[in-house]
């Protein structure tokens, strides 16, 4: 940067259900951020960031979900992770959140089967609704390897100052 400051990564809430399985923590979530730390991104990932949140207390749901709200609200866009016949309802909310607050939106999904009454996407409607009308593919990824590809809006967005 001209002013000598090094420019602040972006940071993208990593909406996911793999912090409930022990295998899953263990495998796909490192293979999944490493993915976007790659980009350069900062990934702010909830079951590392809010696991703290002491279960055994009275409002420990309460404040759990108010600290992934309060992540969802204060990052730069969301990766969610919408596998599953329907998605995960959490990462649904959390993508919801996101959407409603105009965050840059992409989604990942694995999973082959349809989910949808749509011809045009593979899941219900609403969660495109944070991607463009044209190009919405560009914000859709299949792959770990697809994340970085260049072409493609996650690693634009990622690059752009």
């Amino acid at each position: 940067m001209a002013n000598g400051m090094a420019a602040r990564r972006k940071t993208v809430y990593l909406a996911n259900p793999y912090g409930f399985s022990r295998q899953q923590r263990a495998l796909l979530l490192p293979e999944l951020a490493g993915a976007l730390e790659v980009l350069g991104l900062e990934v702010w990932e909830p079951f590392a960031r809010n696991v703290q949140a002491n279960m055994a207390g009275p409002g420990w749901a309460w404040r759990l979900g108010q600290a992934d709200f309060r992540d969802v609200r204060e990052a730069d866009g969301i990766l969610a992770v919408v596998n599953g016949v329907p998605p995960d309802e959490g990462v649904m909310v959390e993508l919801g959140m996101a959407i409603a607050l105009g965050k840059p939106t992409f989604l990942f999904r694995d999973d082959f089967r349809r989910a949808t009454d749509s011809e045009d996407y593979p899941l219900n409607l609403m969660l495109f609704t944070g991607l463009p009308h044209d190009g919405w593919r560009d914000c859709y990824y299949e792959s770990l390897e697809e994340l970085g590809d260049p072409a493609k809006g996650l690693a634009r967005w990622a690059a752009a100052e």
